[in-house]
């Protein structure tokens, strides 16, 4: 990159280090472009932080990879709230097999997620302007991700709709990710849950947990 971007130290964002190779796959590219994208734009665009520029590779974008292992073999996945991209742009980089839908109301948001899947190229990713209720009824999918989106008993009542059955609905949640289970019980029972698993993700293997609460149909 260059002009401004790499003036700002936009290019040292990405760490291309064995691990985060490792880690992203066949989508390291694209997610090292992608966060390039959100390094020059991102806080201007008010996608994120402006403290969350020296971790945005490992806390943002390589985290995104988190609930990846849990992902059908084969057929949709729903990225409900979308926002800049996370998990669901890194997600449709890794698995470009499986068709993506970006769900995301708000229009600045989702001129964003249109511009950066025209720029990656990701024919695989549909974005959807739209609350995730309006799609109720319209979209199901074997998997929906939602990365900080709102406490699980709300999500389950939002998400849970768009879960085809015998599918997941992959939440990713901080410390208290087993108490909103707990809290989330009878919103679940309700939905017809058939299990639900808090999976601790250590990316780097340095601590720095990402707990990953897998609900499935």
């Amino acid at each position: 990159m260059t002009g401004a971007g790499s003036e700002s130290g936009v290019s040292d964002v990405v760490e291309h280090d064995a691990r985060s190779r490792e880690i992203l796959g066949r989508g390291f590219d694209g997610a090292a472009t992608f966060a390039q994208m959100l390094a020059a734009e991102g806080e201007l665009r008010g996608l994120i932080g402006p403290r969350e520029l020296p971790r945005l590779w490992r806390r943002h974008v390589v985290n995104s990879a988190a609930v990846a292992p849990y992902l059908p073999a084969s057929g949709s996945l729903v990225d409900v709230g979308s926002g800049a991209g996370l998990p669901g742009i890194v997600l449709a980089l890794m698995r470009p097999d499986l068709q993506v839908h970006l769900v995301e109301p708000m229009q600045r948001r989702v001129s964003w997620l249109t511009e950066v899947s025209e720029r990656l190229e990701l024919g695989n990713v549909v974005v959807h302007a739209s609350r995730v209720e309006d799609l109720h009824g319209e979209l199901v999918a074997e998997a929906v991700t939602a990365r900080a989106v709102a406490a699980l008993d709300k999500l389950a009542r939002w998400t849970l709709p768009l879960v085809r059955l015998g599918g997941v609905l992959l939440a990713m949640k901080g410390q208290r990710a087993p108490e909103e289970v707990t809290k989330a019980s009878g919103v679940l029972r309700r939905f017809g849950v058939t299990s639900v698993e808090v999976h601790d993700v250590d990316l780097y293997d340095d601590g720095d947990l990402t707990r990953v609460v897998e609900v499935r149909r």
